[in-house]
């Protein structure tokens, strides 16, 4: 779909999806500040609506952080936060779903084991 200049000089989007539900709703973002940006916040929007395989690790990650959260209690999920902010989105953060294979994971394990922590140990096996 098209993005849209605004008045004030920004950009934004005007999109219609189908929601989990199979309704049609629409969905606007302003603010933006150039026409990529406004195109790559629509082509993520609509992949995380249609939980496209495609969609950034990132993006997944909101995906769950939006399912989980309320689940949880609160120093659970901050564990569970830091874990994913330190050591999987530094590494897969920009990476598609699709693209990471089970040879990406084995890497990032053995990488995650060779660091150290804090007091100069190696990260425990489990």
């Amino acid at each position: 779909m098209p993005v849209y200049r605004d008045k004030n000089g920004t950009w934004y989007v005007m999109c219609r999806y189908t929601d989990w539900r199979g309704e049609r709703k629409q969905k606007c973002k302003r603010g933006l500040r150039t026409k990529r940006d406004a195109q790559a916040w629509e082509r993520e929007f609509l992949m995380q609506k249609q939980a496209d395989v495609n969609m950034t690790f990132a993006s997944f990650v909101q995906l769950y952080e939006r399912d989980v959260k309320p689940k949880l209690k609160l120093n659970t999920w901050l564990s569970k936060e830091s874990v994913i902010q330190k050591k999987l989105l530094p590494y897969f953060g920009q990476r598609r779903l699709s693209e990471i294979t089970a040879k990406d994971v084995l890497a990032w394990q053995n990488e995650i084991r060779s660091q150290t922590v804090s007091s100069g140990k190696l990260y425990s096996p489990t």
